[in-house]
């Protein structure tokens, strides 16, 4: 299995070297040479599997010859074995068609932690063996962030340093950043959106001036992390029927990656009848889904933050794909909303993506009605991106044997001021994160500017080994 760039002058990797990389050199992203095939016999074979067993069957399609079966079996039991659920995803019905994939029982309590367990198990593997560090640069609109920082902390392969938006995370998520105090994690407060925070980590992949330090990437422009991500999807359509039956899945959205892994799956072969993209008002993806209309505006802050992104890096992804993988096309796209933040789709695209993909832009009142309905008709409390999907899902109009999954993000702890101002009860953060809101917090706040962080991660790196 090997993988190409989106934007075509960047090296053919293996998966061990797309791992490592991150961000191909040539600015783009790095995506398999061919989608591998999960046929409806194997589907079928997974009914009965374990998480583990399912994550196993996924990521051997994409690993080639660089993991075997068992090193595969390991990194997974060492990745999931301490999730807080038996099923690490389980499903969790509402009504008669809507269901839950609560993704929200790792370590961090959102769903970032299913992937980046296992990216930091790859690192460890993967660097170990060749007796290298890295240096991770990220960003991250709330979760990521704590996930990354979690698999990552105390490593002696790799030096973090993770960017956040100041004042645009939820308390809780900050402190699940800024409380870890390990030598080799560094916590950056940014002023601006999130938006900044990843144009200048994609920028000091190509700055020359930082040619000494090697850097790799954490966020979802980081194939592995895509990777891990399709076996929920995997997970939970098994279990509703697949490949005998179709499923939909609503997908709160912001940087498009893990509304991209399940198209991935449905390239692979799973039945996915339909993937809603749910947007809050900072609805770039909806936009450019219903009307071709790809164009950054201003970041409203909400109360869902890790949705409150303009620039959705994965979107290069599907566009490659549905360009026929063009690398020129794309490249002339992508180089043209890099100058001027707007991309009319073409045609051939959007007709395309609306054979697969609906989107919908839920407001902060619609949030909040769907905050209510889950827990008056439901009992369940949610957080708030997952009422945005769950929202979407309810709006959006499917054969009524077709059963439909909201992806539960996170945990509704994690945002409980919003959830206790809709539903009138407070969630509690689960015994293990106990005492987090008293911790000793440790972070550098710094100016917005693209200088300001690169001088900052250039100065405080351990250089490579």
């Amino acid at each position: 299995m090997n993988y190409i760039s989106t934007r075509g002058q960047a090296p053919v990797l293996d998966f061990e070297a797309v791992t490592l990389a991150g961000l191909a050199s040539d600015g783009g992203l790095y995506v398999p040479e061919a989608w591998p095939a999960l046929t409806p016999d194997e589907l079928r074979a997974l009914r009965g599997a374990s998480y583990e067993e399912t994550a196993n069957a996924v990521i051997a399609k994409f690993v080639g010859d660089t993991l075997s079966a068992e090193e595969i079996a390991e990194l997974t039991k060492a990745a999931y074995g301490a999730f807080s659920h038996a099923a690490v995803t389980p499903l969790v019905q509402l009504d008669g068609r809507h269901w839950l994939l609560e993704l929200f029982h790792g370590p961090t309590l959102a769903f970032k932690d299913v992937a980046l367990q296992l990216l930091g198990l790859l690192f460890e593997k993967f660097l170990t063996a060749r007796g290298e560090r890295l240096t991770i640069v990220g960003a991250t609109s709330g979760d990521t962030g704590s996930a990354a920082i979690n698999a990552l902390a105390g490593r002696e392969c790799a030096e973090v340093f993770m960017l956040h938006p100041a004042g645009r995370v939820s308390d809780v998520q900050r402190r699940q950043m800024t409380t870890v105090i390990a030598p080799n994690v560094h916590n950056l407060a940014i002023e601006g959106s999130f938006d900044d925070a990843q144009a200048h980590v994609k920028r000091m992949f190509r700055d020359p001036d930082m040619a000494g330090l090697r850097l790799s990437a954490v966020n979802s422009i980081n194939w592995a992390r895509l990777m891990a991500q399709i076996v929920y999807y995997v997970y939970a359509a098994v279990r509703l029927g697949a490949p005998d039956r179709s499923v939909a899945f609503s997908v709160p959205t912001g940087n498009f990656g893990d509304v991209f892994a399940g198209y991935v799956a449905a390239r692979m072969g799973l039945p996915v009848e339909r993937l809603i993209v749910a947007t809050n008002v900072n609805d770039i993806l909806h936009r450019a889904l219903s009307a071709g209309d790809y164009s950054a505006g201003t970041v409203s802050p909400t109360a869902a933050p890790s949705m409150d992104i303009q620039v959705s890096s994965n979107f290069e992804r599907l566009l490659f794909d549905l360009a026929d993988r063009d690398p020129a096309r794309l490249t002339a796209m992508m180089e043209g909303f890099d100058e001027t933040k707007r991309l009319r789709l073409d045609d051939d695209i959007r007709e395309k993506a609306a054979a697969m993909f609906s989107s919908a832009r839920i407001d902060a009142d619609e949030m909040s009605m769907t905050l209510q309905w889950a827990w008056r008709q439901t009992g369940n409390l949610i957080d708030p991106h997952t009422a945005i999907g769950l929202a979407a899902a309810r709006q959006e109009e499917l054969a009524a044997d077709v059963p439909v999954v909201t992806l539960a993000t996170a945990h509704p702890a994690k945002f409980e001021t919003a959830v206790e101002r809709a539903t009138g009860m407070r969630p509690q953060l689960p015994g293990r994160l106990s005492g987090l809101m008293d911790r000793a917090e440790a972070y550098e706040t710094l100016p917005g500017t693209y200088e300001a962080v690169r001088d900052f991660v250039r100065t405080n790196a351990a250089l490579p080994a």
